[in-house]
């Protein structure tokens, strides 16, 4: 979803030497090359940008906007329709163009050029563009790698997660529907159901290495991880109802459990905030490491868990976890359900406007 910034980039000077494109116009050819150095961008360009790069591709490949304005309350296709519509009936040659040039700008902001800019899992040919995937010594890390954004996790993330645990090649994303608010719902919806069942089915110990704030969905899912190593300047947040929303990643069932339904109510319906200290207290967490040696702690016995028989570890994680897989699912099922109906909700637009006028303050 767009997050409409206040601040306007301003461009200047519009390069494009790294993607061939001429004053004449761009080709079919050069246009196709732009969007594949798009795909290779290590930054995130910011939302009015990609706004102004959506609606140059939409120009560039169907013309001027000639679809309905959405209404009021479906305010993320609204903002991308009146980006489109700004672009009146300048012509697809002159769209494609401009298309170029601006990713020209990105691309050569950062300095690259035609090298590989995202991580590639080994054994499958996989690229991810918001994840660093890596295997060494028997151990897959997966990173996440928005760190301009606080690691905030966007629809192609939780795609680029699934497909890193299934070990799958992922050359699509979700994208943004233009069937209105409902449709997003159930399209998020099916995506965070598919996203935490992934977690359930893993067959293999799971690791998390925490070594920030934790907040949403990063934290929700703990409960289906086998380890929790937390740095010492870690902190964990639900502000579900802060925002309208309610529990995920079978946290309603999970956090009870682990600490007790009072302090998982604390949290997930009061919306507290824990240090790294207090989670490991409630047993959220395993241990926690000072900051100073938290990577070389952590590493060092990640690598002698690698060392273990596998065929044990899978099957006895098998024998811990399955007796509660189906009641897993079930309450994913339900905190799915709820959510859609939450996302659709006056009182959850509401609590999300009302969030994002008191950050607009700040």
């Amino acid at each position: 979803i767009f997050q409409v910034s206040k601040h306007v980039m301003k461009w200047i000077h519009r390069r494009c030497s790294l993607i061939g494109c001429v004053s004449s116009g761009a080709t079919v050819e050069q246009f196709e090359q732009a969007k594949s150095k798009l795909s290779a961008l290590k930054k995130d360009p910011g939302n009015e940008v990609k706004l102004k790069i959506y609606a140059l591709f939409k120009q560039a490949t169907q013309g001027p906007c000639n679809t309905p304005k959405p209404g009021m309350l479906d305010f993320v296709n609204k903002v991308k329709w009146d980006a489109w519509k700004s672009l009146g009936s300048i012509s697809q040659d002159e769209a494609r163009e401009q298309y170029c040039n601006l990713i020209g700008s990105l691309v050569e902001a950062e300095g690259g050029s035609s090298a590989q800019v995202t991580a590639t899992p080994v054994g499958g040919g996989a690229t991810y563009e918001t994840l660093l995937v890596s295997t060494a010594d028997d151990i897959t890390t997966i990173k996440l790698n928005r760190p301009a954004k606080k690691n905030a996790i966007t629809p192609e993330m939780y795609n680029e997660i699934i497909a890193a645990l299934d070990g799958n090649d992922l050359s699509t994303f979700t994208k943004i529907p233009e069937g209105g608010v409902q449709e997003m719902a159930r399209q998020g919806a099916e995506l965070l159901r598919k996203y935490v069942r992934a977690y359930i089915d893993f067959p293999k110990p799971l690791v998390a290495v925490v070594n920030g704030p934790a907040v949403g969905i990063s934290v929700t899912v703990l409960g289906l991880f086998d380890l929790i190593y937390a740095t010492e300047r870690a902190t964990f947040h639900t502000p579900f109802t802060q925002l309208g929303q309610s529990a995920e990643g079978c946290s309603s069932y999970t956090f009870p459990r682990i600490m007790g339904p009072t302090k998982a109510s604390e949290m997930l319906l009061f919306n507290k905030k824990l240090t790294a200290s207090q989670a490991c207290e409630l047993g959220l967490i395993t241990e926690v490491f000072p900051d100073t040696s938290f990577q070389s702690e952590v590493w060092t016995r990640l690598k002698a868990y690698a060392r273990l028989p596998p065929q044990s570890l899978a099957l006895s994680k098998q024998l811990i976890r399955s007796v509660e897989k189906e009641r897993l699912y079930a309450v994913n099922d339900a905190e799915v359900e709820r959510l859609m109906e939450r996302w659709t909700s006056e009182e959850c637009f509401n609590a999300v406007m009302s969030f994002f006028q008191a950050k607009a303050k700040l």
